[in-house]
């Protein structure tokens, strides 16, 4: 990509029963938003005019028949589907999941042929998208699959940035799932995207206990004892700055985390609670360690509130902002870190 061009950021419109919708088309009813990149919707023209006239907005866009016709300056909407859409906001349907798994597959697909440089995700509804064609428990996973890489859950604000050893696993299989191999891709992928998408070079990384207290020396599980604690001495052994195990009930409250580039947590409300609390709805979700970027606001359908014109479109918007960093800085550090030898033409 030419530095001057604008990113192509693709869309998934998420469940349309949701205010996926609503926080899409509020974003980019601001016309400046397309001073920063080019938005590519996909979902129905159809489908967006109704919408359009829900939520009250005078945004323009135009009907494409793929992400490679986008036009700079315009909000482009991929024709996903023609026909018209049966929209019961708040209610669960599956019928509704069809059509947010056709949203993101098409996006996905766009993703992998280079039409689309970034993927945002509306959110979508993990029990109504269940199909023979996604059996999967969130974007996450799928994205891993079609990207084929290791995926991980990077919650992210300007202060804070926290990432999940185990994401969407029952509590009762944690213990199980945590194993020093796991530990040990799964803090490789975050040093990795904080040296390529974050520029921190030398990222510094605090680890939570999995037990309550870290296992209070084995008292309250061995967990910490047998499997965290060696796995981040033979880690620090090798020279990476990863510390820990913390107790996770007085890390965040001690502003601890202020002290690291990236905390790592057990699992995933370990994690989310904190980071959504200290957040207050500006965070943004993610995937770390997959080919392409993909961000998603941190929160899910609201369907309590969803065609009541309320929602809040901050995560959203900052995850399209987030994205189109992320996807600068990882350009630049694919420029950077090119072997200079083969740029030259004669021998030495």
């Amino acid at each position: 990509m030419k530095h001057a061009e604008k990113v192509k950021l693709g869309i998934s419109i998420g469940d349309l029963n949701g205010i996926g919708s609503e926080i899409v088309l509020k974003t980019f009813d601001d016309s400046r938003m397309l001073d920063f990149c080019t938005p590519v919707i996909f979902a129905s023209t159809k489908v967006l005019t109704f919408l359009k006239k829900q939520f009250n907005l005078s945004l323009n866009y135009q009907g494409i028949d793929d992400a490679s016709k986008a036009i700079d300056g315009k909000i482009n909407v991929v024709n996903v589907w023609k026909e018209g859409v049966n929209i019961n906001f708040g209610e669960e349907d599956p019928k509704i999941g069809e059509y947010a798994f056709k949203s993101l597959q098409a996006a996905t697909t766009a993703l992998k042929a280079n039409e689309i440089d970034v993927l945002v995700t509306a959110p979508i509804n993990k029990h109504s998208i269940q199909s023979a064609d996604f059996n999967f428990p969130g974007h996450t996973d799928y994205l891993a699959k079609e990207l084929e890489g290791e995926s991980l859950m990077f919650m992210i604000t300007d202060t804070l940035k926290i990432g999940l050893l185990t994401d969407h696993v029952a509590l009762k299989d944690i213990a199980n799932t945590i194993t020093p191999e796991l530990i040990e891709k799964k803090l490789k992928i975050i040093q990795e995207t904080l040296k390529q998408d974050f520029r921190i070079q030398k990222p510094k990384i605090a680890v939570l206990g999995i037990n309550p207290h870290s296992g209070d020396n084995g008292v309250i599980g061995k967990e910490d004892e047998e499997i965290l604690k060696p796995t981040l001495q033979k880690l620090r052994d090798k020279g990476d700055l990863v510390f820990g195990p913390f107790s996770a009930d007085s890390f965040f409250g001690s502003k601890n985390y202020v002290n690291f580039d990236a905390v790592v947590a057990s699992y995933h409300d370990q994690g989310l609670i904190p980071f959504k609390t200290l957040s207050f709805g500006n965070g943004v979700n993610f995937t770390a360690g997959l080919s392409k970027v993909r961000t998603s606001p941190d929160h899910g359908t609201a369907f309590e509130i969803a065609g009541t014109n309320s929602a809040n479109i901050n995560s959203f918007k900052e995850a399209v902002f987030r994205a189109i960093e992320i996807y600068k800085c990882r350009e630049e550090y694919k420029e950077l870190t090119k072997n200079p030898l083969k740029k030259q033409g004669k021998k030495l």
